[in-house]
C-alpha cells in the first residue's frame, strides 16, 4: 500500500469517484446495484486507498490521480429518499439517463463544460409527485417531442419557454423517455 493510500480523503475526491462509477453503469461495467453498494461504501471511505478499492476493477481512473476519463454517459438516479440533483462545475457527456422515480430531480447545465453540440437525455418518472427542473444558459435550444406522460388530464406536461430564439451555434438537449410529472426547462443568463 503506498503511502498516498493512506492520506484522508475529501469531499470532491468521493464526488469523483461516485461520478466514475455512474459512468461505468452507464458504460456497462457494473450493474445498478454494484453501484448502490460501491456508493455506500464511497460516501463511508476515509482515505485514498479506501476509494481505489472501489475503482480498482475500472479502467482509466485511480482515486488520488487527476480527473476521470470523461465518460460517454451518466446515471443520474434516487437512491431511498435523496433527490436527483446535478449542479456545479461538471463534464457533459453525450448521453445522460435520468431516473427519479418519485422525487423531484435538477440538473443545471449552467456551469457544467459541455463539450458536444448536442446531448441524448432519457427521462424515467412515472410518479405524478416526480418533476424534473433542468436549468440551461440562454441560446441552448431544448427538444422535448418525444417525451410520453403518463395518460394524466393535463397534455402539457413539458414547459419549455425560452426568453429569446436559440443561437443556431449553441447546444441542443434532446429530451425523451416517459414522465408522471412535469418538465420545467428554466433559461438562465450566465456570465463567462
Amino acid at each position: 500500500m503506498s503511502a498516498q493510500a493512506e492520506l484522508r480523503a475529501g469531499d470532491q475526491d468521493r464526488d469523483r469517484i461516485a461520478e466514475r462509477l455512474r459512468g461505468a453503469v452507464g458504460e456497462g461495467r457494473i450493474t445498478l446495484d454494484e453501484l448502490t453498494d460501491r456508493l455506500d461504501r464511497v460516501y463511508a471511505a476515509r482515505t485514498y486507498g479506501e476509494l481505489e478499492g472501489l475503482v480498482a476493477d475500472l479502467p482509466g481512473i485511480a482515486a488520488g490521480d487527476g480527473r476521470p476519463e470523461p465518460a460517454n454517459a451518466l446515471l443520474l438516479f434516487t437512491r431511498g429518499t435523496r433527490a436527483v440533483r446535478k449542479a456545479g462545475r461538471w463534464t457533459v457527456p453525450p448521453r445522460i439517463t435520468l431516473d427519479c422515480t418519485w422525487r423531484t430531480a435538477v440538473v443545471d447545465f449552467r456551469n457544467a463544460n459541455c463539450p458536444h453540440r448536442e446531448i441524448d437525455m432519457t427521462v424515467r418518472c412515472d410518479s405524478m409527485f416526480g418533476d424534473v427542473i433542468i436549468r440551461v444558459p440562454v441560446g441552448w435550444r431544448v427538444v422535448a417531442d418525444e417525451v410520453t406522460s403518463g395518460g394524466w388530464i393535463r397534455h402539457k406536461r413539458v414547459h419549455n419557454t425560452s426568453p429569446v430564439p436559440p443561437d443556431p451555434d449553441g447546444v441542443v438537449l434532446r429530451l425523451s423517455g416517459h414522465i408522471g410529472g412535469d418538465i420545467w426547462v428554466r433559461f438562465h443568463r450566465v456570465a463567462r
